[in-house]
C-alpha cells in the first residue's frame, strides 16, 4: 500500500498540542461546519493538496475561501508531516475535500475536530484495485474523476450557500466544458499514437497515458518501490534500463518531485539513448490552474511523441 501523504511521523507531543488546538477550536469549528454560510462571509475550504484547492475555486469563485494543505511544487508530498496549523485550519472548515485512497490519510486522522462535509474523490470515482494489484489513487490525472469531484463540489456548496447555488451549478458546468476539451486533446494523442509503449517512474500520470491509449511497459516492481519509498531490486532496475537501451519505449513520464538513485539513472538512461521525457508533478505547479496545467502535460507528451 502507498503510505504518500500518511507519513505523519507526528511525537506523542505534538499530537497532544494538536488535540488542545482542536478543543480549543471546537466551538468555532461546530459553527462553521452549520449548514448555511455566515452572511457576507466566504465559505471556508480546506483540500489536501492545491490540485483539488484549484478545482474548489474554478466552482465556488469568490464565494469561498481555500486553503491547501499541500502546496508546494519543489517539495516531495510523500514526506508531508501533519501539524497544528492544518488541524486549526480543518477545525475551522465548512467543506473538506480529500484525494483518499491512502494518499492523505492525514486528513482523516485529523477530521474528528471538525463538522464539515467532506468530499473523498477516490470514493466518488466509483475505482478500486484489480484484483493482484494496488489501486491508483493519483485521481486527478482521470478527468471523468475530476468532473465528478467539481459537481460534487457545486452540491456541497449549494448547501452552504444556497443564495449562490445557480452560480456553483454553472461555474461547475463551465469546468466540466473546459475538461472536455482537455479529453479532446488526450483523445487526439490516441488516435495517432494509440498502442506505444511508454515508461514511467511511478503510477502518477498513468489514467492520462492510459486514456491516450499508450502502453506502460515499466515492471510493476520498479514503480511500486520508487511510490513506496523502496529499494529496487537489482534485476528489476536492469529490466527497467533495458527499455531505454533498447529503445523499447518512445518516452519516460516521470514525476518530477520524487528523486532517488534510481529514477535518476532512468532519466540518464532516457537522454542517452535519445529517449524523449516527459516531466509531471503531483501539485499544482506555481503560475497554473488545473485546466492550463493539463493542457501542458498533454501539449508536452503529445510532443514527445512526434505531435
Amino acid at each position: 500500500m502507498s503510505t504518500h501523504f500518511g507519513r505523519l511521523g507526528a511525537s506523542t507531543a505534538v499530537l497532544a498540542v494538536l488535540l488542545a488546538l482542536a478543543g480549543c477550536s471546537s466551538a468555532s469549528g461546530a459553527d462553521a461546519g452549520s449548514s448555511t454560510a455566515d452572511a457576507g462571509a466566504p465559505i471556508a475550504v480546506v483540500t489536501s493538496t492545491n490540485v483539488w484547492g484549484d478545482i474548489v475555486k474554478q466552482v465556488g469563485g469568490d464565494a469561498v475561501a481555500v486553503t491547501a494543505v499541500i502546496s508546494d511544487p519543489s517539495a516531495d508530498p510523500h514526506s508531508y508531516e501533519a501539524n497544528a496549523q492544518t488541524q486549526l485550519a480543518l477545525a475551522k472548515a465548512q467543506l473538506v475535500v480529500e484525494n483518499g485512497g491512502g494518499y492523505d490519510d492525514f486528513m482523516d486522522q485529523m477530521l474528528s475536530s471538525s463538522s464539515a462535509q467532506v468530499i473523498n474523490a477516490v470514493q466518488i470515482s466509483g475505482k478500486a484495485a484489480v484484483a493482484g494489484d494496488e489501486l491508483n489513487e493519483h485521481v486527478w490525472y482521470d478527468f471523468p474523476t475530476v468532473d465528478k469531484v467539481a459537481a460534487q463540489v457545486a452540491t456541497e456548496l449549494s448547501v452552504i450557500d444556497p443564495v449562490n447555488a445557480a452560480t456553483f451549478t454553472a461555474n461547475a458546468a463551465a469546468f466540466s466544458s473546459k475538461l472536455a476539451g482537455l479529453a479532446g486533446k488526450v483523445e487526439a494523442i490516441k488516435a495517432a499514437h494509440q498502442g506505444t509503449p511508454i515508461a514511467i517512474t511511478e503510477p502518477v500520470p498513468l489514467y492520462l497515458t492510459e486514456a491516450a491509449g499508450l502502453v506502460n511497459k515499466t515492471p510493476a516492481e520498479f514503480s511500486a518501490a520508487i511510490e513506496d519509498g523502496t529499494d529496487v531490486p537489482p534485476t528489476v532496475l536492469s529490466d527497467t534500463l533495458a527499455l531505454f537501451t533498447e529503445k523499447a519505449v518512445a518516452a519516460l513520464v516521470y514525476n518530477e518531485q520524487t528523486a532517488s538513485p534510481e529514477t535518476e539513472k532512468l532519466l540518464a538512461a532516457a537522454t542517452d539513448n535519445s529517449i524523449a521525457e516527459v516531466g509531471v508533478t503531483e501539485t499544482l505547479p506555481a503560475g497554473k490552474d488545473y485546466v492550463s496545467w493539463m493542457d501542458s502535460n498533454i501539449t508536452a507528451l503529445f510532443a514527445a511523441l512526434g505531435g
